[in-house]
């Protein structure tokens, strides 16, 4: 390895240490191997590692971590590298190494009379997925990324994604971990019990900690029973407030069988269908906002489709809805989801943006559009709002696209106060900066506005005392 690659923390010796317990497959140094892992998806952030090292079970990840603690030498965490807020970037100066869990990537179990599998951190959250549908089970929690996203990276940011409304966020469905210590100890907490009342719930400590505290390499996750009957619809409204409106009628109607609930701007609509091949738009005109709403159920000939139908039925002669078209394949559900999913992609393709991951409480969801909405546009003239997301549980992406004649890079560096003004009208409604995505490197800086007295001074006081050394992903989550 040529020595341009190490830093002055990172010696040959701890290298080599290193490449003894993993083996050459664990071990990637060559640049051009390691530049992958040094940025992040979004462009925002891009460091530099000597190493990546690819531990293929949990008592290699021990043993590295333990090197490493010895030499005093950072470890940045990486599973899919999907963050939205950099949480997973080395350092600029090669001082941290990045561990990979992608070769931890074994279903260990899958019970389905206790619901439950028992998975690796590498696993992605597709394949878990499919693993689970296998034994006719579910695992619902479902993200975008959920392709490239690994279960431990997934279970460190405390995801949330489309299924929140019905399931919960992640740490929802997390009844056990396994962990590895600042100091290179197992924690083996792969618990499947329902009900283990004994003290502190360590494992709530891991999930959403964005690996500052340890290294997840395996966790006991809650299944559900695979839905026998789906029932999806697309709706064209005039406001958010006539999508809220049409969520409490869903709700008052049968809760126990929503899923998704998820709301989109014509806007950003409209970046689909402009930039994402084959995207098509269900309906005769195009609207101001629409809502994607999934029923789902477990049981045979629930007649969904006829309680998605009566409800509509309902909203349209109400004036609540003013178009609809209900799903009748697989494939025109497919479509229909994929006007959702591809909503970051094509904001991307459509130029710079500032991404706002907050939530609010969800009656306040439409003020809060409105507001926010009004105060960008009177900050910068011609950006151009693009809400869309988690209606049904409160988390709106609150997406800032350039003005049309605006120059990206000039953009990009009012970022902060567009976020700030933004995030005046998440305080008004006691809302969060951060409601699924993380803190990461993007957002520390925030959290003594957000979390200051003694919120931030308890976390800090936990990471002092599981990770008094500050090896564990640096520079992350805490200011």
């Amino acid at each position: 390895m040529p020595d341009t690659a190490i830093s002055p923390t990172v010696t040959m010796q701890l290298i080599e240490a290193i490449r003894a317990v993993v083996g050459e497959r664990g071990l990637l140094t060559d640049p051009s191997d390691t530049a992958a892992a040094s940025e992040d998806w979004r462009r925002l952030y891009k460091g530099r590692t000597s190493a990546v090292v690819r531990p293929a079970n949990t008592e290699e990840v021990a043993a590295v971590v333990r090197l490493c603690a010895a030499a005093g030498v950072p470890i940045v965490t990486q599973g899919g590298n999907t963050s939205m807020v950099g949480g997973a970037v080395p350092a600029e100066d090669g001082s941290e190494l990045v561990l990979s869990t992608a070769r931890l990537n074994r279903v260990r179990d899958l019970d389905p009379v206790d619901m439950t599998m028992t998975i690796e951190a590498g696993v992605t959250l597709k394949a878990a997925q499919l693993a689970a549908a296998e034994h006719g089970c579910l695992l619902p929690l479902s993200i975008s990324s959920e392709g490239t996203a690994q279960i431990g990276g997934v279970l460190a940011v405390n995801a949330g994604g489309n299924n929140t409304v019905r399931y919960g966020n992640a740490r929802d469905l997390v009844l056990g971990l396994e962990a590895v210590l600042p100091d290179g100890t197992i924690w083996h907490g792969l618990r499947r019990l329902r009900k283990d009342n004994t003290g502190y719930c360590l494992r709530q400590l891991f999930v959403g900690s964005e690996g500052t505290l340890g290294i997840i390499t395996a966790a006991v996750l809650k299944l559900v029973p695979q839905p026998k009957e789906v029932a999806v619809a697309f709706c064209a409204v005039e406001t958010a407030a006539a999508a809220l409106d049409l969520f409490a009628r869903f709700q008052a109607h049968d809760v126990a069988s929503i899923s998704a609930f998820e709301l989109m701007s014509g806007l950003g609509t409209s970046f689909v269908l402009q930039h994402i091949p084959n995207a098509t738009l269900p309906l005769d005109r195009p609207a101001p906002f629409y809502v994607l709403v999934e029923l789902a159920t477990p049981r045979p000939n629930a007649g969904l489709r006829g309680s998605l139908e009566e409800v509509l039925e309902g909203a349209l002669a109400a004036g609540v809805v003013i178009d609809a078209a209900v799903a009748e394949s697989d494939a025109q559900r497919a479509a229909i989801w994929r006007l959702r999913e591809e909503h970051s992609e094509a904001q991307k393709r459509e130029g710079a943006s500032v991404k706002n991951d907050v939530s609010v409480p969800v009656s306040k969801v439409p003020a809060f559009i409105e507001e926010a909405t009004a105060a960008c546009a009177a900050l910068m003239p011609g950006i151009r709002a693009v809400p869309f997301g988690h209606m049904g549980d409160g988390n709106i992406h609150f997406n800032l696209e350039q003005p049309l004649d605006a120059d990206p890079v000039w953009f990009l560096a009012q970022d902060h106060a567009i976020v700030e003004k933004v995030n005046e009208v998440v305080r008004k409604y006691d809302g969060s900066f951060s409601a699924e995505h993380g803190i990461g490197k993007l957002k520390p800086y925030m959290m003594p506005d957000w979390r200051g007295g003694a919120e931030l001074a308890l976390m800090r006081r936990i990471k002092d005392a599981i990770d008094p050394r500050g090896l564990m992903n640096p520079g992350k989550v805490l200011p």
